[in-house]
């Protein structure tokens, strides 16, 4: 599954320090601004020990982790919204992601440069958003004209669309994300509400920016933050971690082994990983034997012909049947495990209404 998490911020925030120290990818990580331009792409794996415990219990030859892929995007100026600095291909590759890291300096440094001369969390954050905005209404504008001048028809469709995009202007227009602005009406956008797929099909087909889910990485050499930028946090319902990005990125050139003898501590870039896969709206499920134990990634409520898919493309359109089991009450058996869970009577035969679940084991059942 081909989702992407962008690495965002201001320049010289630590977004190539982070991006390498995920993906251990040599990148250009000089001191000046627009040092990354094209920009870098790697996948990461997710960390999941269910993988490892089912891997041990069947004794399996391979072991194939979820991924993630990051995108280290160049950094942003005030005024990108109008092209300043790589305006353009900066938010023109946030348009391409799925979510974002937003990596935001908390650190003092007189020999980085910082773009606006200060280290200021909450301004940076208010800046990169407000740009975001910016960029969202200018789609925004160029849709409405179309929309209102289809508007005249009287087409029922039309007309909705027309009444939630000007919603959504009115949101930004107060200085606040779509993304908000649709977590705050679920009458709106939720799917057991009148129009609420449409609604939200909508916000996708626009590809709004400011719609994109979200983590911030305050780039910090300190374990605590301002209660002023938590509340700002907070205020846009998003999640943090704090890291320091430069510490992590000096870590991940040892090994698990010579961590543990330097005594580094825990790193963050394993939780930084696994929150970016779940910000993806995506859950795992599993297929397991002596040959491999694999992780697959779905979407949540995936119906199980879909997911089958993502193990071949024949097993979508040959479906018959899934065979389920929790991983968890699977790996409490030892020896032959799936067949002692059989015989316990813990895996469920189910059909094509089946929604997978996360941590699903799975056997497909599919026509020749």
């Amino acid at each position: 599954m081909s989702l992407s998490v962008g690495i965002v911020g201001l320049a010289n925030v630590g977004k190539s320090t982070l991006f390498e120290a995920l993906t251990k990818k040599q990148v250009n990580i000089s001191n000046y601004p627009f040092c990354t331009i094209d920009p870098n792409v790697s996948v990461v794996e997710v960390p999941d020990e269910r993988l490892d415990k089912l891997a041990e219990v069947f004794n399996s030859a391979k072991k194939i982790p979820s991924v993630v892929q990051f995108v280290d995007i160049a950094g942003l100026v005030r005024g990108a919204n109008k092209g300043e600095g790589l305006g353009n291909q900066f938010l023109a590759h946030i348009r391409e992601v799925d979510a974002i890291l937003f990596v935001v300096r908390c650190f003092e440094n007189q020999e980085i440069i910082h773009v606006e001369k200060t280290v200021d969390p909450v301004r940076d954050i208010d800046i990169v958003n407000m740009e975001l905005i910016l960029k969202d209404l200018e789609t925004l504008d160029k849709r409405l004209q179309k929309v209102e001048a289809d508007a005249k028809s009287g087409k029922k469709a039309i007309v909705g669309e027309l009444e939630i995009l000007k919603k959504i202007k009115t949101n930004l227009e107060q200085g606040n994300l779509a993304r908000q602005f649709i977590e705050q009406n679920p009458d709106l956008f939720g799917e057991k509400f009148p129009a609420g797929s449409e609604n939200m099909k909508t916000i996708k087909d626009l590809q709004l920016l400011t719609a994109k889910p979200g983590i911030f990485i305050l780039n910090s050499n300190t374990p605590e933050i301002s209660s002023v930028l938590e509340k700002k946090i907070k205020d846009l319902n998003s999640e943090y971690i704090i890291a320091s990005l430069r510490d992590e990125y000096d870590a991940s050139k040892f090994t698990e082994e010579e961590k543990k003898e330097l005594e580094l501590g825990s790193s963050k870039l394993n939780d930084i990983t696994a929150k970016s896969y779940k910000i993806l709206g995506l859950i795992t499920f599993f297929t397991t034997g002596a040959d491999e134990t694999r992780a697959w990634t779905v979407k949540k409520d995936t119906l199980a012909p879909r997911a089958a898919g993502v193990i071949h493309t024949d097993f979508e359109k040959n479906f018959i049947c899934v065979e389920v089991i929790n991983w968890e009450k699977l790996i409490s058996y030892s020896g032959d495990a799936w067949s002692s869970a059989s015989k316990s009577g813990l895996i469920q035969t189910l059909g094509k209404d089946y929604l997978i679940q996360d941590g699903d084991v799975i056997v497909v059942k599919h026509a020749p």
